[in-house]
């Protein structure tokens, strides 16, 4: 343990330079972590700011096509209100280590209001749009459909025990589908990670007020379960959690090895990929907005040296790859050692691997298997005749088990 702590407090200096953290934006009815909302819905945004100033940072929105590409539209054509507002709301944290400025933003709101479906990202910045503080995409849906999904396993010879297909029935709330199909297409997604993708599928069966999609390509890896651990009692070690300390007035806490290629699936629940803050002292449930503390989180792997990159990648970190949640290899230990800086509470992450073309792989440390319970997320979209933008038809989920 002294070898690794000497290890990763070499390390320290690399990754604490990023003042904005535990940055939030979900859909508060559905409470996890999805960003989507229809008209009459809100979303919520929360950071911190670790400098512990009253900043007061600005906000604007963006809209994009269906694969996410800049569709040049101007804010008046996207949203009614002001071309961007205030994030004058916060908080100072109380009763920690660590102090910071908590902000939130209930959205949309008075000030800015989308006007149309699709995809958007919502932009922070302090003094220039220009230079943003952080982006974070979001859906707003018309509510035109209902979308159902089926999950199954895959029936490959070569490869039978690691693949789910996704079959997706679209069902009108009224009026003939059928019209527009040349400009429907739909996306599906793993678990909110816009890594993991099948996209622009055309229907493969049109009829009426009902369109399918059947196709044998609409497959995905089946992962395993998230890894996890729980922080919100910093004062002992439980789930997931070796060892705690406070070194020089900072928490530290002790993840247990992680172990790589398993060769069987074991059933665990997770919560798909999110995580949520929380702080609990004694069995008391705290405000963890602003009683949250931060800690230092040393995760490692019991793994042999391969030759691509690993990194600890969820929701927390939006599935991005960086030099902060990158693991490195310690000789002394023969483990793949990283320490994050993070809010205490329940997080669930994944360790991927990234060769050297760049593509990252989701499965090759903590294996594939068929009966992982993951989420999918189908999304609708279409363009009328005489529209100048992608909208989003409808949303639908699969949360149960494959069976």
């Amino acid at each position: 343990m002294k070898t690794l702590q000497i290890f990763l407090i070499s390390l320290g200096g690399l990754f604490f330079g990023q003042n904005i953290q535990s940055i939030q934006l979900f859909n508060p009815q559905t409470n996890d972590e999805t960003p989507i909302i229809n008209f009459n819905q809100q979303l919520v945004l929360s950071f911190d700011d670790l400098t512990n100033a009253s900043e007061i940072y600005r906000y604007t929105i963006k809209h994009y096509d269906r694969n996410w590409n800049d569709d040049q539209l101007f804010f008046t054509e996207i949203a009614n209100g002001s071309l961007n507002g205030l994030l004058d709301k916060f908080q100072y944290s109380f009763n920690t280590l660590q102090s910071y400025t908590h902000y939130t933003l209930n959205f949309p709101n008075d000030k800015i209001q989308p006007k149309i479906s699709g995809n958007f990202e919502l932009i922070v910045y302090k003094d220039s749009v220009e230079k943003p503080l952080f982006k974070r995409r979001f859906c707003v849906v018309e509510d035109g459909v209902n979308i159902a999904l089926n999950v199954s396993r895959v029936a490959d010879v070569r490869n039978p025990n690691v693949n789910q297909r996704v079959e997706v029935k679209v069902v009108s709330k009224g009026g003939d589908l059928s019209a527009n199909v040349s400009s429907t297409t739909l996306n599906v997604m793993q678990n909110n990670n816009p890594n993991v993708t099948v996209n622009n599928l055309k229907p493969s069966v049109a009829l009426g007020n009902q369109l399918l999609f059947q196709q044998m390509n609409l497959a995905f890896p089946g992962n395993n379960e998230f890894y996890y651990f729980d922080s919100k009692n910093m004062n002992r070690a439980a789930d997931m959690v070796q060892a705690t300390e406070v070194k020089d007035g900072v928490n530290h806490t002790y993840l247990h090895s992680v172990w790589a290629f398993p060769l069987n699936y074991q059933y665990q629940p997770d919560v798909n990929g999110a995580w949520y803050y929380r702080r609990n002292d004694m069995g008391i449930e705290r405000n963890a907005e602003r009683e949250g503390d931060y800690s230092w989180v040393y995760f490692s792997l019991d793994s042999e040296p391969v030759d691509k990159e690993i990194y600890i990648l969820g929701g927390f970190n939006d599935f991005k790859p960086s030099k902060e949640n990158q693991m490195y290899y310690d000789e002394a230990a023969k483990k793949y050692v990283a320490k994050i800086y993070l809010k205490q509470g329940f997080y669930n992450y994944i360790l991927a691997t990234k060769g050297q073309d760049g593509n990252l792989n989701f499965g090759e440390i903590n294996g594939n298997f068929w009966q992982t319970e993951n989420l999918y997320q189908a999304f609708l979209y279409y363009k009328p005749f005489g529209r100048n933008y992608d909208g989003l038809l409808g949303y639908g989920e699969f949360r149960t088990p494959v069976r």
